[in-house]
C-alpha cells in the first residue's frame, strides 16, 4: 500500500507539472483584456469623453450669475509749484451680471453639449471595437504564424531526409549527381522559407506587443468562435440598430438641429441684469460708496451679414449631416455585406484544402514509395512534398481567415465589445465622470468627490 501510496504521489505531482504550463497559457480573452486595460488609443478617447463632458458644464455656467471683485491700490503724488499733495485710492469692487432672457441661447447650448457627449461616447464604442479588433487580429496572426514555422520546421527535417537518402542513393549508383543537387537546392530553399516564416512570426510579435502592452507567451489554442447573425439580411439590421458609428451620426444630425436653433436665436435681442458697487476710500479726505443696479437690452441692428452667414452655415452643416448620416449606413451596409462574403469564401477554401490536403499526401506518400523501387526520381518526391506543404499552409490561413472573419462581422454588427464578449471586467463607466460636473459644481465643494471619480477612473 505503501509503494502505491507513493506512486499515486509522484503521478499527481507529474500530472500537476505537466498541466502547469496549460494553465498558464495565455488566451485570447486574456489579450482582449490587457488590450483594453492598456490601450493608450482608449485612454486618449476617453479623456476627449471627459472634454466633451466639461462643455456641458461651460454650457450650465452660462444660465448662472458671474461674479467679479476686484481691489486696487493707487498713490498719487502731485506737485505744482510749491504746492505738493499725496494721496492714497483703495477701490473695492464687487459686480454682478446675469442673464435673464436670451431667447434660448443657453439652453440649446447646454443641449447641443448633451449630443455631443453622446456622440462622443459612440465614437468611444467604435475605438473599441478598433482595439478589440486588432488584437484578436494579432492574435490569430501569432498563432498562424507559429505554426506555418513549425510547418517549415517539419518540411526543413523532411527534405534533409530526402537529401540523405538520395545521397545514399547516389552512392550505390541508383540515381545522378543531379538528383542530388536537387535535394540540395530545395534544402536551402526550405531553409530560406523557414527564415522568412521566422521573421514574420517576429513581425506578428510585435503587433501582439502593440495591441496587448506586452509579448506574446505561449498562447492557449483559439476558443470556438463567437456566435453572429445567422444570415446576412439578419447581420445588416444588427448593425443598423447597434454600430456606434451609424448611432454617433444619429447624434451628429441632432446636434446640427440645435445648431441651427442657436444660429436663429442669435439673432435675437438679450436682457440683462447688473449690479455693481463700489468702495472708494481716499486718504486723507473721505470714503466714497457708490452702488449701482441696472438692466441691459441689447439687439445688433446690423453686423456686416455675419448673423445671416452663420445661420447659413448651420443649414448647410444640418443637409451635411443627414447626408452624413445616409452615406454612412449605406457604407455600413457593404462592409457588412463584405464581411458576410469573406466567412463564405473562407469557409469555401477550408474545405478545399482539406481535400486537397488528403490528394496530396496520397500522392507524396505513393511518390516516396515509388522512388524507393527506382520508379520515380527525387525530384518528382520534392515536387509531391512542396505541394503538400503549399495545401497545409493555404489551410492554416483559410482557417486563420475564417476565424478572424467572425470576429470582423461582429464588428460591423457593431457587437465587438467587452460586454457582448462578455469578458468578465468591470467596463470604462462613460457616465462617472459627467454625472460628477454636469452641474458644473465649484472645485472648492465638490473637488474630493471628484477625485474619487477620477482615481475611479484611473483604476
Amino acid at each position: 500500500m505503501g509503494v502505491i501510496r507513493k506512486f499515486l504521489a509522484v503521478a499527481v505531482t507529474v500530472a500537476a507539472i505537466g498541466a502547469a504550463p496549460m494553465a498558464q497559457a495565455e488566451t485570447l480573452a486574456d489579450a482582449m483584456i490587457a488590450a483594453y486595460k492598456n490601450s493608450n488609443l482608449l485612454d486618449q478617447n476617453r479623456a476627449l469623453l471627459r472634454a466633451a463632458d466639461e462643455d456641458v458644464a461651460v454650457a450650465v455656467a452660462g444660465l448662472r450669475p458671474i461674479v467679479n471683485f476686484t481691489l486696487n491700490s493707487k498713490y498719487t503724488n502731485s506737485e505744482f509749484g510749491v504746492f505738493n499733495s499725496e494721496s492714497f485710492d483703495n477701490t473695492a469692487n464687487l459686480s454682478l451680471e446675469l442673464m435673464l432672457l436670451d431667447f434660448g441661447r443657453n439652453k440649446l447650448a447646454i443641449e447641443a453639449a448633451k449630443e455631443t457627449v453622446l456622440a462622443t461616447r459612440q465614437g468611444l464604442v467604435d475605438v473599441e471595437q478598433r482595439v478589440l479588433i486588432a488584437t484578436v487580429e494579432a492574435y490569430v496572426n501569432v498563432r498562424l504564424t507559429s505554426d506555418i514555422v513549425a510547418l517549415r520546421q517539419s518540411n526543413l527535417r523532411l527534405i534533409t531526409q530526402e537529401l540523405r537518402a538520395a545521397q545514399d542513393r547516389f552512392d550505390v549508383g541508383e540515381i545522378t549527381r543531379t538528383d542530388v543537387a536537387i535535394a540540395e537546392s530545395r534544402l536551402a530553399s526550405s531553409r530560406a522559407n523557414l527564415a522568412a516564416a521566422e521573421g514574420e512570426l517576429a513581425v506578428s510579435r510585435e503587433a501582439y506587443k502593440l495591441a496587448t502592452g506586452n509579448y506574446p507567451g505561449k498562447l492557449a489554442p483559439l476558443p470556438k468562435a463567437p456566435k453572429t447573425a445567422t444570415s446576412l439580411d439578419e447581420a445588416r439590421a444588427v448593425a443598423l440598430r447597434t454600430h456606434p458609428a451609424l448611432r454617433r451620426a444619429q447624434h451628429l444630425v441632432t446636434l446640427a438641429d440645435l445648431n441651427v436653433a442657436r444660429a436663429e436665436a442669435a439673432m435675437r435681442p438679450t436682457l440683462s441684469l447688473d449690479a455693481d458697487i463700489t468702495m472708494l476710500e481716499r486718504n486723507p479726505d473721505s470714503d466714497l460708496v457708490n452702488e449701482t443696479v441696472g438692466l441691459t437690452f441689447n439687439q445688433t441692428l446690423y453686423a456686416g451679414g455675419k448673423l445671416s452667414a452663420l445661420y447659413r452655415k448651420a443649414l448647410a452643416g444640418r443637409e451635411a449631416d443627414r447626408a452624413g448620416l445616409h452615406l454612412s449606413a449605406r457604407q455600413l451596409e457593404q462592409l457588412v455585406g463584405n464581411a458576410w462574403s469573406k466567412l463564405e469564401v473562407s469557409a469555401a477554401s477550408i474545405d478545399a484544402t482539406d481535400r486537397q490536403i488528403v490528394a496530396a499526401r496520397t500522392a507524396f506518400d505513393g511518390l516516396r514509395e515509388e522512388a524507393k523501387l527506382g520508379a520515380r526520381t527525387t525530384l518528382d518526391v520534392l515536387n509531391a512534398e512542396q505541394d503538400l506543404l503549399d495545401a497545409q499552409s493555404a489551410r492554416l490561413s483559410a482557417v486563420a481567415t475564417r476565424y478572424l472573419g467572425v470576429y470582423s462581422l461582429l464588428q460591423q454588427m457593431g457587437l465587438l465589445t467587452v460586454e457582448h464578449l462578455q469578458l468578465g471586467i468591470p467596463e470604462y463607466d462613460v457616465t462617472g465622470y459627467y454625472n460628477a460636473v454636469k452641474d458644473a459644481p465649484a472645485t472648492s465643494s465638490r473637488g474630493k468627490s471628484l477625485d474619487r471619480v477620477l482615481k475611479a477612473i484611473g483604476n
